[in-house]
């Protein structure tokens, strides 16, 4: 049974999530930790509850779910996992961050790449990865048919969707991998994104604006 803890880091508001098991296990997606006291939040987190990081995860790379992959990946040991067309947006974030005034060391290191269907397991609970491009190129979600929810990053918002004018965004795409890919999914699911609230969803099918 996997709990969720998340936190609100960066000056862009971005949802960073650890999920952790019984055995005290845990995997971190999208470290979004930017200021080094939000690294230290984070750090101290892990070990308050006296959990062993295993995973580093991305949902996608833009630059502010990607602040802290390096601090992440050299504190715990950890490979950064994602999808393979987000390596060219990884690469290309901290000169996104240069624009925006919010520059930072990137992830340096190994890559183990996740596509469709893949599962990624933490003990004996599993993350479907869904593959939900159209806010970024390789943009995945990772999905708990168990426990129904899915860590969604910046596909679907309560009551919104996914900006798509950035790099490699598509609107019609995004709409199409909401529709295709999570709309498919049962309405209880739980979505945690990676902006604002979670939501469901049942409610983004009957509510969502964008999808009406």
């Amino acid at each position: 049974m996997l709990q969720i803890k998340s936190f609100v880091f960066s000056p862009i508001q971005e949802n960073t999530y650890v999920l952790y098991n019984e055995s005290k296990e845990c995997m971190i997606i999208d470290p979004g930790c930017y200021f080094d006291e939000e690294k230290a939040t984070l750090q101290s987190f892990i070990e308050q509850m006296h959990l062993q990081p295993k995973m580093l995860l991305n949902t996608h790379c833009h630059l502010d779910h990607v602040f802290g992959n390096k601090f992440v990946a050299e504190t715990y040991g950890l490979t950064l996992q994602l999808h393979e067309i987000e390596q060219q947006v990884l690469a290309f974030a901290p000169t996104s961050g240069l624009m925006y005034n919010l520059p930072f060391d990137n992830y340096v290191g190994d890559f183990i790449l996740l596509k469709e269907k893949d599962t990624v397991l933490l003990g004996e609970d599993e993350l479907k990865v869904i593959e939900a491009p159209g806010h970024s190129p390789g943009h995945i979600c990772f999905y708990s048919a168990k426990q129904h929810f899915l860590i969604g990053g910046d596909v679907l918002f309560q009551r919104g969707i996914g900006r798509s004018d950035l790099p490699g965004g598509n609107h019609e795409t995004l709409l199409k991998s909401i529709r295709e890919k999570l709309f498919v999914l049962p309405d209880e699911t739980i979505v945690h994104s990676g902006h604002g609230p979670a939501t469901t969803i049942g409610e983004e099918k009957m509510y969502n604006p964008y999808l009406n």
